[in-house]
């Protein structure tokens, strides 16, 4: 009987380490291309079919976030012959607790994140590590490469004589009190208002009560992307993601949440936080074609 329970736990232990080191050497590394097709409400026609590809939670020098993978992500995304790329936060990963010192430079991560294209531009947002270590340094470094940083702006394209506006809200960290929040990003989208869909760019997919219903910054929001939860970086069978950061547990940890008052995208990101491993959920490029819902 003794001779038994040691046999299993002596399995267990060979299944849990090499589960560990799979995580910690091997998944991180990988890059995959998902593709979802988003069926919106509501949609402009001109823009029916539009391809975009999010990308999300770099933390360029983290594990698996080396300068070898950042430029696997441009050239992974140069493929899909995207209409936009957007980026959602969270660029930089610091050294320890010390929030000034980068695993990777900013001009090094520039350099490998250089060259990402797409038909209508690259629109970005901030995320809390990137405003925690210092934002205007990370506007700058992103903005070199030529990409629109929308940080509480909005950028409009146009097709067909038809206009889609592109709003980049803050990173949720600088909320402080709802109303304000709300108020500031209504008069972003002002000036424009009734001109066009709105596809909303937020790092964070925890503010979206707080753009909607009540708070609500828009008649025209359509869609809502984020990224942030990074999937919970690890799941687990039965349990799923037992660690994910958003106040709404796993309610919103990856994937389309298909809602009538404002449809929401979550990818679950490119490096990794806190813990340095991901398991059953590899870095991802997310590529989404956007289609008129007819019913």
């Amino acid at each position: 009987m003794i001779g038994r329970l040691l046999s299993i736990v002596g399995i267990l232990s060979a299944i849990a380490t090499a589960g560990l080191a799979y995580s910690y050497f091997i998944e991180p590394s990988r890059l995959v291309v998902n593709e979802f097709e988003l069926r919106i409400k509501g949609w402009n026609p001109a823009f029916d079919g539009l391809r975009v590809v999010a990308i999300a939670d770099i933390h360029a020098g983290s594990n698996g976030a080396g300068a070898g993978q950042l430029r696997r992500v441009v050239e992974a995304s140069n493929a899909q012959n995207a209409d936009i790329v957007v980026l959602l936060g969270d660029y930089v990963s610091e050294s320890g607790d010390d929030r000034s010192v980068l695993r990777m430079p900013l001009d090094e991560m520039t350099r490998h994140l250089a060259g990402l294209r797409a038909r209508y531009g690259v629109f970005a947002v901030l995320g809390n590590h990137d405003d925690a270590h210092n934002g205007e340094l990370v506007v700058r470094a992103i903005s070199g490469n030529g990409y629109a940083v929308l940080n509480g702006a909005v950028a409009v394209i146009e097709k067909d004589g038809q206009k889609l506006r592109i709003a980049g809200l803050r990173d949720h960290l600088n909320i402080g009190d709802w109303s304000w929040y709300a108020d500031e990003n209504r008069r972003i989208l002002a000036p424009t208002e009734s001109t066009g869909d709105v596809i909303v760019l937020q790092h964070s997919p925890d503010i979206r009560p707080i753009i909607t219903g009540k708070y609500s910054i828009s008649n025209d929001l359509k869609l809502m992307l984020s990224g942030h939860t990074h999937g919970g970086q690890v799941w687990l069978p039965v349990v799923g993601p037992p660690i994910v950061p958003s106040s709404y547990g796993q309610k919103f940890v990856a994937g389309f949440f298909d809602d009538p008052v404002l449809p929401l995208f979550v990818t679950t990101g490119i490096g990794t936080s806190i813990l340095p491993f991901r398991f059953m959920m590899p870095p991802e490029i997310a590529v989404l074609t956007i289609r008129r819902a007819e019913f």
